[in-house]
């Protein structure tokens, strides 16, 4: 079932990957002919914000978003959203306060009724053309039909005192998802400290190491942690998310978003989750405990 899961999230990251095609990226108010038709523009600053889908307005009737949705439109003509349950994907074309979206895909992960109702509706939404209106830091769009998304921009959450859980495996130019139904307390995570350590659990084990971070860079030291066996689908995981924490790495935070990459392409995405009492304890006296009970040194 896992890896069955893990393949469909690949062939439709690949597909994501490859969206959007028909947009040339470029600053600025025209492309090399002058009139701007290769260039993504808007009188409306959509593009590269990090957006908090607040609710969604269908028929008149008004439904809360799932905690945690997402839309974020990219300078490349990329339209990349989540609302609670799958990864969506799709074309979109920034002109003046229009956005035209088309082709969207999703991932197939299997959702809670109210959340798949919430994204079918959202998807059907997401292949058209949809008016744009900013106000302050809330933006509202519109389709043809009336409907309306409600979003606020989302502020980039702290790197460090954030528990980050990592969703996304990187590898060069290919996206997978991390799998859904691995057990609770070995679903990977990361917390970065003000002191430049770095403690979480990788997928099996629990990890902690050094973390130094200048600029845009956070150079990882060799991690220490936990030497337990776990099944397949487990080890796979952490061996990615290890891979992507090993030496100087380049890291972005886009709202609730961090993305790590180091210099041979590896990489995960993580999302700013509440703190738990596992996450809370460990920035203090017990991430020491944690990582010093029956703990080796990964190399």
């Amino acid at each position: 079932m896992r890896t069955q899961r893990m393949a469909v999230s690949v062939s439709v990251l690949a597909l994501l990957t490859l969206a959007a095609c028909g947009t040339e990226p470029g600053p600025g108010s025209g492309g090399e002919g002058g009139d701007g038709s290769d260039t993504v523009q808007s009188d409306v600053p959509v593009t590269g914000v990090a957006w908090s889908v607040d609710s969604m307005t269908v028929g008149g009737k008004t439904t809360d978003a799932p905690e945690g949705s997402r839309l974020e439109f990219d300078p490349k003509g990329r339209a990349k959203a989540g609302f609670g349950c799958n990864q969506i994907g799709a074309d979109a074309r920034v002109e003046g306060d229009r956005i035209t979206l088309a082709k969207p895909v999703s991932t197939q992960m299997a959702c809670d009724e109210k959340t798949e109702k919430f994204e079918k509706a959202a998807l059907a939404a997401m292949d058209g053309e949809l008016t744009a209106k900013l106000s302050g830091e809330q933006l509202t769009l519109t389709t043809e039909g009336g409907d309306t998304f409600a979003l606020s921009e989302e502020k980039p959450a702290d790197l460090a005192g954030t528990r980050w859980a990592v969703t996304t495996l990187l590898s060069g130019e290919t996206a997978t998802s991390v799998p859904a139904d691995l057990p609770k307390e070995r679903a990977p995570h990361l917390t970065f400290g003000e002191d430049g350590t770095v403690h979480g659990n990788s997928g099996c084990n629990s990890f902690h190491g050094k973390a130094e971070v200048k600029g845009s860079t956070i150079t990882f030291g060799p991690p220490a942690g936990t030497r337990k066996m776990c099944p397949d689908a487990e080890m796979e995981t952490e061996r990615a998310v290890l891979a992507a924490l090993d030496g100087p790495a380049t890291y972005t935070i886009k709202g609730s978003t961090l993305t790590v990459t180091s210099k041979d392409g590896k990489g995960i995405g993580a999302t700013a989750t509440p703190a738990t009492t596992e996450g809370t304890q460990g920035t203090g006296g017990a991430q020491g405990t944690e990582g010093t009970q029956g703990t080796q040194e990964h190399g």
